[in-house]
């Protein structure tokens, strides 16, 4: 069993822009398959970049904030309750074109 409390975490950047904060609440190695399970906090205006992982899966549930993901180049809508889930090799990018914070928990599950 491990306990987590999110406020206590440390914070740190994603690998595809320094400006989106995450706090990790579960790191690779800790569940079989499981790479990460995280929160991350898109400021207004910032954007992870067109990226996609060869052995990921990645699934990003809203919590607050509104934006936009595309995948593939196809655009979708982000606001609160939405869940993507996100295949291996496909290309997506998260942009917060808001005027609040985007926050989104992801995780990723190892094909």
């Amino acid at each position: 069993m491990e306990y987590t409390y999110l406020p206590d975490l440390p914070t740190t950047t994603v690998s595809h822009n320094q400006e989106i904060k995450k706090k990790t609440i579960i790191e690779n190695g800790k569940i079989p398959h499981i790479t990460n399970f995280a929160q991350a906090h898109f400021p207004p205006q910032q954007i992870a970049y067109t990226h996609s992982h060869d052995d990921m899966w990645e699934v990003f549930l809203i919590v607050s904030g509104k934006g936009k993901i595309k995948v593939k180049g196809q655009e979708f809508i982000l606001k609160p309750g939405v869940c993507i889930t996100v295949a291996p090799h496909e290309t997506h990018e998260i942009i917060n074109d808001g005027c609040e914070e985007l926050i989104t928990n992801y995780f990723g599950i190892a094909e």
